[in-house]
């Protein structure tokens, strides 16, 4: 199995050996031995996921990379978060996606009418599988636990993914002073509860 693991807190190092895996097209900054790098449709999901990531605008451009030896990864010298899965399902903003085993299956689920308001689409990407992927912030990544008792209110510009029995709501805070162009600048936040676990960015896109 590809071994995914931090170079240092902005660059990713993968070791494969007659393997491949998935990575944001453009992302490789050094290689070290035999690889091939290609431009890839499919990323993991099949043709139909494919064109359905590209029907719904949550198309990654992604490259395989295949053969034997050490890949290096950097975008825009933004931190590298490893996340290994144990068979979960991570909905992820698909921007922030920067490399994942050939195991993981990605597909593109529905998430209603957030996109109306942040401008991010109505869509989001879902990884699924056992293997590690791989995660882009712009500072480390906070992991905050979510229950039942304690649901969390996220701004949409610093959430990267979720996983576990989440039910995603949206906020809105909408009064007269938001039309007088005296609100706080917080007006719509995402909401989640149930039981899992939510990754933020300690900053805003």
């Amino acid at each position: 199995m590809p071994r995914f693991e931090n170079k240092n807190k902005r660059m990713l190092q993968v070791q494969i050996s007659n393997e491949k895996i998935f990575a944001l097209a453009g992302s490789m900054v050094a290689y070290e031995g035999n690889i091939k790098f290609e431009k890839s449709t499919l990323g993991g999901g099949g043709i139909f996921k494919a064109l359905k990531r590209a029907a719904t605008g949550e198309g990654i451009p992604l490259m395989v990379c295949q053969g034997s030896g050490t890949i290096y990864f950097a975008k825009d010298a933004r931190e590298v978060n490893v996340m290994p899965l144990m068979g979960e399902k991570l909905f992820v903003e698909s921007s922030s996606l920067l490399a994942y085993d050939q195991s993981i299956k990605t597909d593109v689920v529905f998430r209603g009418l957030r996109g109306m308001t942040s401008g991010q689409g109505f869509f989001t990407t879902t990884v699924e599988g056992h293997g590690s992927v791989t995660l882009l912030s712009e500072g480390p990544i906070i992991a905050l636990e979510v229950s039942p008792q304690t649901p969390l209110c996220v701004d949409p510009d610093a959430f990267i993914a979720y996983k576990g029995n989440l039910q995603q709501d949206f906020v809105f805070d909408v009064n007269w002073k938001t039309f007088v162009g005296q609100d706080s600048g917080e007006s719509f936040q995402l909401r989640f509860s149930g039981q899992g676990v939510v990754y933020i960015q300690p900053a805003e896109r």
